[in-house]
């Protein structure tokens, strides 16, 4: 793998993010990380990475906002270089039932974590295809195949991720650019591992049929995957990641 290669990561300060961008920088890749604007702890992390090793830029960008996302590449670019490898990561729930539900949290989470792709990948889709490789990995969740309860609209905004890789799949297919779904079920961040141990022991582990949460390393290892020359015949697909918690 050439290490001239760029990785962007969505949301890549966070619990999964922060993973998957120090094992892409392990494998070689430069990387690039965006940040809520509202994060002002950003510094903080940068300089936290540079003391373990790690050179990562990072920009701030509103994934749920075109102008911000076109923003965002254009920095990366000129810092960084051309994104090769996009990965859509960032996310953000708003859990209630149906009934309690408002527009506003309706639009709050498929702006996140829906449109998010749109505005995304528009700004790298089109050099990848110019340059005639490129990949983009969309992080979906098995919530987004089965459904969860308090999650119309997670859930839906999830189901729909897969809908826009197929689709973009087809149209770029012949251009050497490669788009994937990966669906984690759950993942031992610190946001799951803050749910209580009687929780996990009694409502989520009983599910999930390898006895465990998935590691965050387990989730980038199939990132930097789907994101090699091997994987240049994988395209369009949907991978599961969740310990067999959902099987198709």
């Amino acid at each position: 793998m050439s290490n001239t290669r760029v990785v962007l990561v969505t949301g890549g300060m966070g619990g999964l993010g922060e993973t998957i961008s120090t094992k892409m920088a392990d494998a070689g890749y430069k990387v690039a990380v965006t940040y809520s604007p509202g994060n002002s702890k950003h510094a903080e992390w940068v300089v936290g990475m540079k003391e373990r090793g790690y050179d990562i830029a990072a920009v701030p960008c509103d994934v749920a906002d075109l102008d911000s996302c076109a923003k965002a590449v254009a920095e990366v670019t000129a810092k960084v270089g051309p994104v090769d490898v996009l990965v859509n990561n960032a996310g953000i729930t708003r859990d209630m039932t149906f009934k309690k539900m408002d527009k506003v949290n309706w639009d709050a989470v498929m702006r996140t974590n829906l449109d998010s792709l749109f505005n995304m990948s528009k700004q790298v889709v089109d050099a990848m295809s110019d340059r005639g490789w490129g990949r983009v990995i969309n992080v979906s969740s098995v919530n987004g195949s089965k459904g969860a309860f308090g999650q119309t609209n997670y859930s839906a905004a999830k189901a729909g991720v897969h809908g826009f890789t197929k689709a973009l799949a087809l149209e770029v297919a012949k251009k050497g650019v490669t788009v994937n779904t990966i669906s984690p079920g759950y993942i031992g961040t610190k946001m799951v591992t803050a749910i209580p141990k009687e929780v996990l022991d009694s409502k989520i582990l009983p599910h999930i049929p390898v006895g465990r949460l998935g590691k965050p390393e387990e989730v980038a290892g199939l990132i930097i995957y789907l994101a090699s020359d091997e994987a240049a015949f994988v395209t369009g697909a949907n991978i599961a990641i969740n310990g067999g918690q959902h099987m198709q």
